[in-house]
C-alpha cells in the first residue's frame, strides 16, 4: 500500500520508466519534486476513500519521513546557483516513523530503491549502499521516534544485505558482511 499514490502518475517514477527520456526532463526541479512528493498525499486520499484504517495509512504518511527529494534538490542547486530556493519545496511533509514497523518500511523502501541503481551489485557495493542509506537516515534523525535499537538496526542491515545478495545472485562472503 505504501506507494499506491503513484497510480495517478506512474510515468513520473523511475521504476516505471523504460526509456532514457523522462517526463521530468521538461519540468522545473521544484515541480518534479512536488509530483514525487504528491504520491504520499494521493496514497492517503485513496486509502481514506476506501476506509482503510489509519494505522495502515500511517505507513504511507511516514515512509519518506520529512526527507528531501534530494535528486531534484541537488539538481536545482547545481543548475541554478543564482536562485534562492526554499528547501521545504523539496521536502516530504512527514511525520517521521513512530513505530518500529514504519521505520523498517522506510529503510526497506530506501535501500531497495537505491539498490536498483547499482551498476555492479557485488557484495561490496551492496554492503556499501545498505550502510550508506541507513546511516544517512540515522544522521537525518528520521528514526528518532520509532524505537529501533542499535541492535535492531544492525539486524536490519544484515537482513537487507543478505536479501539483496540473494536477489542479485551474489555469493555471500560472510567475513565481509559480519
Amino acid at each position: 500500500y505504501h506507494d499506491i499514490g503513484k497510480v495517478d502518475n506512474p510515468q513520473y517514477f523511475i521504476e516505471n520508466q523504460n526509456t532514457a527520456i523522462s517526463p521530468h526532463d521538461k519540468l522545473p526541479y521544484e515541480q518534479s519534486a512536488q509530483i514525487i512528493i504528491q504520491h504520499v498525499h494521493k496514497g492517503i486520499e485513496i486509502l481514506r476513500k476506501n476506509q482503510i484504517p489509519e494505522a495502515i495509512i500511517d505507513f504511507i504518511r511516514t515512509h519518506h519521513g520529512n526527507t528531501r527529494v534530494d535528486y531534484f534538490y541537488q539538481s536545482f542547486l547545481k543548475n541554478t546557483p543564482e536562485k534562492f530556493v526554499d528547501e521545504n519545496i523539496f521536502r516530504y511533509p512527514g511525520p517521521i516513523p513512530f513505530s518500529k514497523e514504519q521505520g523498517v518500511l522506510m529503510l526497506a523502501d530506501s535501500v531497495e530503491a537505491a539498490s536498483r541503481s547499482l551498476k555492479n551489485p557485488d557484495a561490496q557495493n551492496i554492503n556499501d549502499i545498505v550502510e550508506r542509506i541507513i546511516n544517512y537516515k540515522l544522521e537525518q534523525n528520521q528514526l528518532d521516534n520509532c524505537d529501533l535499537t542499535l541492535k535492531d538496526i544492525e539486524t536490519i542491515k544484515l537482513i537487507f544485505k543478505t536479501m539483496l545478495m540473494s536477489i542479485y545472485h551474489v555469493r555471500i562472503d560472510y567475513q565481509q558482511v559480519l
